[in-house]
């Protein structure tokens, strides 16, 4: 069986996640189950404001951090 789509591994929140190669972070961040606005979202230590996402590509080893924006009141 050939597989088309290599997968690649990926540091999130500090733990290795698998994706296919070519995975944005706006998908990472849909299918981890998060709505776009719920989260904020760095690369390898640089925000990655949410209308950038879909031109992040993913890479091999990229760190991803997802956090809660803060809201204050």
């Amino acid at each position: 069986m050939k597989i088309d789509t290599a997968d690649i591994t990926l540091q999130l929140d500090g733990q290795p996640h698998r994706v296919p190669a070519g995975t944005t972070l706006a998908q990472l961040v849909e299918q981890l189950g998060h709505a776009p606005e719920a989260v904020g979202t760095a690369v390898n230590g640089d925000f990655v404001a949410r209308g950038q996402r879909a031109a992040r590509v993913l890479g091999e080893g990229d760190a991803v951090l997802l956090f809660q924006p803060i809201v204050g009141g």
